[in-house]
């Protein structure tokens, strides 16, 4: 008995999708002197770098549903003294035929003192225990940076950005996303910060002696202070402008859409 063209297809499409799926991995290292500079760009997948006492970065890749090479996903690494690029390309057709087990984790295990630039276009970026010049960006996803020192500029199209560590520079921008940073003692600004977000709650803790000119607005919400200020504006408590302990650099804190509380640490 002939089985249809038709249900063989249907038994072939079933058993792709039953399949479990499987997974590969991608390492190298890569030696550096003095300050590296590190450069990820990943166009699908969940990116995590740590610091550690190393003089070499070590990258690992783990993917699952997806080979690696040919066909799959391309990695290209490239080294130029203490400059380190990684390019991690997943093919287009990722969820074809509804086959959504596929997955990308980019890892990295880096001197703690690096200049890094991290990107991915769709996935959640999770940074710990790094000193230096630290930007990071996701196209949809959140962003976690903590154990940091020295300067952030953090960007997401759509999620919630949480951070703590020792600043000198802080820009956290997110699309839709509440925003949560914990600014220790020893920070200072070294020029303006921004923190904003189009839609989502906005928690800033500072230390008790830090300066900086406030100038805070919220769409629809409300701005919560636990520091004295001097103001030389305040607006049904939506818009805030004013000084803290005498001020110093503008420190631009805009919501679209929530409350924005600034706090003691």
């Amino acid at each position: 008995m002939r089985v249809p063209v038709l249900w063989m297809t249907v038994a072939a499409v079933a058993a792709m999708v039953a399949t479990p799926a499987m997974g590969e991995e991608w390492t190298k290292q890569w030696p550096v002197k003095g300050q590296a500079d590190l450069r990820v760009e990943v166009d699908d997948g969940r990116v995590i770098v740590r610091g550690a006492d190393t003089n070499q970065i070590e990258a690992r890749i783990i993917t699952t549903g997806w080979k690696i090479g040919p066909g799959g996903v391309q990695v290209t690494p490239r080294q130029e003294g203490s400059r380190i690029e990684l390019d991690v390309r997943t093919p287009r057709f990722n969820n074809w035929m509804g086959n959504n087990n596929r997955s990308l984790r980019v890892e990295l295990r880096v001197p703690r003192n690096l200049v890094a630039s991290i990107r991915t276009g769709d996935g959640s970026v999770l940074a710990e225990d790094l000193q230096g010049s630290i930007r990071l960006r996701t196209g949809d996803g959140s962003i976690e940076a903590t154990g940091l020192d020295g300067k952030l500029d953090a960007e997401t199209g759509d999620g919630s950005i949480r951070t703590r560590g020792r600043f000198d520079v802080l820009m956290l921008r997110t699309g839709d996303g509440r925003i949560e940073a914990d600014v220790m003692p020893g920070s200072k600004m070294a020029s303006g910060w921004e923190v904003n977000t189009g839609d989502g709650h906005v928690v800033v803790r500072l230390p008790e002696k830090f300066a900086a000119d406030l100038d805070a607005h919220t769409g629809d919400g409300k701005v919560e202070l636990e520091f004295p200020i001097s103001t030389s504006k305040l607006d049904s408590g939506k818009d805030v402008h004013g000084k803290l302990n005498g001020g110093g650099p503008t420190l631009r804190i805009r919501t679209g859409d929530g409350p924005i509380r600034l706090a003691r640490m």
